[in-house]
């Protein structure tokens, strides 16, 4: 019997198309590829960064550049703090913090920004007037 490295277990579920190297094995409920290293199970992205590129910084996560959770290319993987990989998605609180305006084209800049004691933010202009947010 021919014991199969890590290594060749793993390359055997990538899909590489001309972009996206996707994973098709075992998914999580997320939406990730999911490797059993061991006896242990990590997430594919994971494993294929350190195969190619190496260690991931351990206060570091990977964020995917292409927004393809199935995907396993290195290249589309940048190591970032876990606040910057959230910041950079696709949650409401990510897409709130990336508005530039309010809701009634008022710039959230430093001089008509309110930062309510939760950490969000409310336009000057409008608490001004009244107006909800």
């Amino acid at each position: 019997m021919v014991a199969v490295s890590i290594a060749g277990r793993f390359w055997e579920k990538v899909e590489k198309t001309p972009t996206c190297w996707l994973w098709t094995g075992a998914v999580n409920g997320n939406g990730y590829g999911n490797f059993n290293e061991s006896g242990r199970y990590v997430g594919a992205h994971r494993v294929a960064y350190e195969l190619v590129i190496g260690p991931i910084p351990a206060d570091l996560t990977l964020d995917h550049l292409c927004r393809v959770r199935l995907c396993v290319n290195p290249s589309h993987l940048e190591p970032v703090t876990n606040g910057d990989n959230v910041r950079r998605g696709m949650s409401v609180p990510a897409l709130n913090a990336r508005k530039t305006h309010c809701k009634r084209g008022h710039p959230f800049d430093a001089r008509n920004t309110y930062r309510r004691p939760d950490g969000s933010r409310q336009c000057r202009a409008c608490r001004r007037i009244g107006v909800p947010a």
